[in-house]
């Protein structure tokens, strides 16, 4: 809370002030209602005006006390949602995969709200807490040490029965916040899974499992109330005002009716005498706003904690002569500790090769094998294990973020639209492009048309993760996006893959235009599509087994062969009446089935 934190202990120190003035006028309550009986023909003006001053000016002071607390949240929202925002963009993007978009969404929303809660709340609660009953207990001893001593026995009996009832607290509340984190995660599983679930099992083992985890949280909270219901229900009524009170009243009373105590200073002790008492529940909330803020401390720690990519001094930053892309030596590890990987193999052994600029090379091998993980490196979504990774003879470690990113455009199979306008879709990455630009980048990614029948064109909002528009669509935005960023070398990662016939020639279209004139490096499973590449790189569990052009590859007669043939065995499949498949068979070793569309 460090960027706030000048504006908190402001904002506690007005609290405090007004809980102080707040105590003052019930002081001058007391004085007024004295005068008024020893004097009764006389108007105690002075005692009235500071009963007056002081409930006006507790007011104003916890008012503006509000004011900043809640000012001072929303600027630390700000501030730790920019610096978890900064800090994932720096991150390598097998990191992000590992902590997954639920988690993370969890950390930016939930967490950081629990911060402003906390502080927009507590606030108020510790000048509750610790200013009121401290003045409270000062104001006492010196109205009359016997009545502040039975005050104070009152609360300590009851500080030892809460005490009690919330022995092994911190495990409790641990426990309790896992059964319902454990409640919100079945919950959304549900309801993101509905399709899957009503086409599987109608809801019946999703829901199955939400309703366990309602079961074991509401388990859990019985057991507890049950252990603590004794002590904590005695507890909660010694700290009631009301038994406080009761002592006050009984004790002065028995004080008076011997001449040991004067009328006015036990009115005083009655009016103010309960303000220990009123601040034992506002300590409560406290605690649990504490508890429940470590909690999200600590989640939001562990995320700015993670280490980023290493960056180069921008005075040592290198430029790239041309649009090669040339793999040297390299090899890569999916880390199961960091870079979201998951049994921690090699994903590339010892890879070489090079593209060289305006050429066109594309990546084949059964599923696996290693082509995304190679595409991914180009842009250093990740650091490689050993090797080096050089676009225009300058290794990507040597390179800033924005002039590796200003060299490489990605169009990928899986897509991603935000819910917004389709012109600020194509326009993303190239904020100054204006509208006559979008629009030739849409037509060049035969985009226009279909953009143009939507009820507000380019101002047709595509929805949530693009959920508007049809698959085809979205890839033909992409495209439109990766065409007017217009960098010289071109990622395409299956690009085609689920593109039904009509949309499949508007997309290839597409991007014989995006390709001219620039490195391509193409992952393809449709092995047609390939056929015309200056080289072929065959993969086979991340390693290198052939390279050439698809004539030569033929005739050597290896695993590119064998994945031909069966791509081509696959374009022969037919279902007969009885519902079997036929399909022309080639020998070829199991896992070529793989790659068959």
């Amino acid at each position: 809370m460090r960027p706030v934190q000048g504006q908190i202990r402001f904002a506690m120190g007005l609290a405090g002030l007004g809980t102080i003035l707040g105590l003052a006028a019930l002081g001058c309550l007391a004085w007024v209602i004295e005068r008024l009986i020893a004097a009764p023909g006389e108007w105690p003006w002075l005692a009235m005006a500071g009963v007056l001053v002081g409930t006006v000016g507790a007011y104003l002071l916890r008012i503006h006390a509000f004011d900043q607390s809640h000012y001072a949240a929303f600027r630390l929202e700000q501030v730790l949602r920019g610096r978890l925002a900064d800090h994932l963009a720096r991150l390598s993007l097998g990191e992000v995969q590992r902590l997954g978009a639920g988690s993370l969404a969890k950390v930016i929303q939930d967490d950081v709200k629990e911060l402003h809660v906390f502080v927009a709340d507590s606030t108020p609660l510790y000048a509750r807490t610790y200013v009121g009953p401290a003045v409270t207990l000062v104001a006492l001893l010196w109205l009359d040490w016997r009545l502040a001593l039975a005050a104070v026995a009152v609360l300590l009996l009851g500080f030892a029965a809460m005490t009690l009832a919330m022995r092994d607290r911190a495990e409790l509340t641990r426990r309790y916040h896992a059964a319902r984190e454990r409640v919100s995660s079945a919950v959304v599983e549900f309801v993101q899974a509905m399709p899957v679930v009503r086409t599987f099992d109608s809801g019946t083992t999703t829901f199955g499992r939400f309703q366990q985890a309602l079961a074991d949280y509401l388990g859990f909270l019985t057991r507890w109330y049950r252990e603590a219901s004794l002590s904590g229900r005695l507890g909660m009524a010694l700290l009631n005002p009301m038994p406080t009170l009761a002592v006050l009243l009984w004790l002065g009373v028995w004080l008076t009716w011997h001449d040991a105590l004067t009328f006015s200073t036990w009115l005083a002790v009655l009016l103010i005498g309960t303000g220990m008492a009123e601040a034992m529940m506002p300590l409560m909330s406290l605690y649990h706003l504490v508890d429940k803020a470590k909690l999200s401390i600590a989640r939001i720690d562990e995320v700015l904690g993670l280490p980023v990519l290493p960056q180069v001094a921008p005075e040592r930053a290198r430029r790239p002569a041309d649009a090669s892309v040339v793999f040297e030596g390299v090899s890569f590890r999916y880390g199961s500790d960091r870079d979201g990987g998951g049994e921690g193999g090699e994903a590339i052994t010892d890879l070489s090769f090079t593209a060289a600029p305006g050429s066109v090379m594309a990546l084949v091998g059964s599923s696996g094998a290693g082509k995304t993980t190679v595409a991914r490196l180009i842009p250093r979504f990740w650091d490689v294990t050993a090797g080096r990774v050089l676009i225009g003879g300058v290794d990507v470690r040597e390179m800033r973020a924005e002039d590796l990113m200003g060299q490489v455009s990605f169009v990928f199979q899986d897509t991603f639209l935000f819910a917004d306008s389709i012109a600020e879709n194509i326009r993303l990455g190239v904020p100054e492009a204006g509208r006559e630009a979008v629009e030739a980048a849409a037509r060049a990614a035969q985009a226009h048309d279909f953009i143009t029948a939507l009820p507000q064109g380019y101002d047709t909002r595509a929805g949530e993760r693009g959920i508007f528009l049809s698959g085809g669509q979205r890839q033909r935005i992409t495209i439109a996006r990766a065409i007017l960023q217009d960098r010289p070398i071109l990622v395409l990662d299956e690009a085609t893959a689920f593109a039904d016939p009509e949309n499949e020639l508007a997309l290839v279209t597409a991007l014989s235009r995006l390709m001219r004139g620039r490195t391509v490096i193409l992952v393809a499973h449709r092995l047609a599509t390939i056929r015309d590449a200056d080289q072929i790189l065959v993969l086979e569990r991340g390693r290198l087994v052939e390279q050439g052009h698809h004539d030569a590859l033929l005739a050597r007669d290896g695993r590119y062969a064998a994945l031909w043939r069966s791509y081509e065995g696959a374009q022969h499949w037919a279902l007969q009446r009885d519902a079997t498949p036929t399909r022309v068979t080639a020998d070829v070793p199991p896992r070529c089935e793989e790659a068959t569309p």
